[in-house]
């Protein structure tokens, strides 16, 4: 790396040049004193401009409302689309889907089910620094047959771990989702 040989050679010079006459000490913390300002500089640099983490914001709170109709139109390859590759959906009282095929199964059960209607809105969004990273928080809605044919209300909170792929876009890499409805206690026999 071309920086540390110029502030070692910075350092070496001082006294040739300027005639300060540091003593080694001296020459040490000044390079050190270098790499820290420098240092410095990269993380000041690399703090995403607030008006293009605004337009990221929006970016993802837009992608999410699309996601929500994708599912209320029980379009089951439109609602996977959203998640990436190596992407890792925790449903509610479900096992992990960790596969492409275990997230579409997930899915097309999910959106099988009789009387099915199904939304979600994003409450916040929060996006790293770097620009390539977020996540997303909100609530949802669903509705479904129970087993006994009528209508079952459930409502809870979730979380969406949004990623930049390498073509630019966002995709989905953990979902998870969980209800506020109590299960009801199993009875006694």
């Amino acid at each position: 790396m071309l920086l540390p040989a110029f502030l070692i050679h910075l350092s070496n010079s001082i006294d040739a040049d300027a005639r300060c006459r540091l003593d080694g000490t001296m020459k040490i913390k000044f390079v050190l004193a270098g790499y820290v300002t420098l240092f410095s500089f990269t993380f000041v640099c690399s703090v995403l401009p607030a008006d293009e983490k605004s337009a990221i914001e929006q970016a993802l709170r837009d992608l999410d409302a699309q996601w929500s109709a994708a599912a209320e139109t029980k379009d089951l390859e439109k609602t996977i689309a959203f998640y990436s590759e190596d992407a890792i959906v925790l449903p509610t009282n479900a096992p992990a889907a960790t596969t492409k095929e275990a997230i579409r199964n997930t899915w097309k059960e999910l959106l099988a089910s009789p009387g099915l209607a199904i939304s979600w809105r994003t409450t916040k969004v929060e996006v790293a620094r770097s620009g390539d990273i977020a996540y997303t928080t909100g609530t949802y809605e669903l509705t479904m047959n129970g087993p006994s044919g009528n209508l079952v209300p459930d409502h809870g909170k979730y979380v969406e771990v949004w990623k930049k792929q390498a073509d630019g876009k966002w995709k989905v890499a953990v979902d998870i989702w969980n209800s506020d409805v109590l299960l009801p206690l199993p009875e006694k026999k």
